[in-house]
């Protein structure tokens, strides 16, 4: 099981976390040592069918947070403005100043 943290752009953001199997984290972040992902990337290359899917899954899977053994992968809503930031799509390769 990974977990997943969603941050969106709303000022009373929760930044929940989900915990999901192996499988659906692979789909959220397909890239080997990818864990950082965007909703409009992910949108793109999903079936709208596959996206509905992988919604349900993802809120049936919120973990309360005092149980959360690490994050595992951020995915980011309406927030394509943090993209320069993440152009690897990696957390440990962020680029910090530009």
């Amino acid at each position: 099981m990974r977990n997943i943290q969603v941050i969106d752009g709303a000022n009373n953001c929760t930044y929940s976390i989900f915990q999901v199997s192996d499988e659906i984290f692979k789909i959220v972040f397909p890239k080997e040592g990818q864990d950082i992902e965007f909703n409009t990337d992910l949108s793109a290359r999903l079936s709208e069918d596959d996206r509905e899917l992988l919604n349900q899954e993802l809120w049936k899977s919120l973990l309360d947070k005092v149980n959360a053994m690490g994050i595992h992968g951020t995915l980011f809503y309406d927030l394509d403005s943090k993209k320069k930031y993440y152009p690897e799509k990696r957390d440990s390769e962020m680029v910090s100043a530009l």
